[in-house]
């Protein structure tokens, strides 16, 4: 018979053995629930941003497009946005956007004339 001290060594360490089994189960089991969860929560939002868009008038019901943007700088970037067959350049910062430019269909492109201060 092994000395006391050993017996209860090896009874230790098969405790912490099967608290570690019994861990590596839980984590094999709950991982995989929680990243379908978070797909799950991921797929549902897009699905209801689609649905509650308001796509009225079949599937080309929106009438803002974004076609194109250009970063220039940190936090400075110019984007074509066609509302209601008119392309209008915007210039967008973080402080706000102005209207640069604007084009209907058809016509030349003419800058907005920016007014001189008084």
């Amino acid at each position: 018979m092994p000395p006391p001290i050993l017996w209860s060594a090896r009874l230790a360490c098969s405790k912490r053995a099967g608290a570690m089994l019994e861990y590596m189960l839980r984590l094999a089991l709950l991982l995989p629930l929680l990243a379908g969860l978070i797909w799950g929560s991921l797929w549902l939002t897009r699905w209801l941003q689609t649905r509650l868009a308001g796509t009225s008038g079949g599937a080309g019901g929106r009438h803002l497009q974004l076609v194109e943007t250009s970063l220039i700088a940190p936090g400075m970037k110019l984007a074509v946005v066609r509302f209601h067959d008119r392309d209008i350049l915007l210039g967008c910062t973080r402080q706000g956007m102005v209207r640069l430019a604007e084009v209907g269909r058809g016509e030349a492109p003419t800058p907005t004339t920016l007014s001189e201060p008084e």
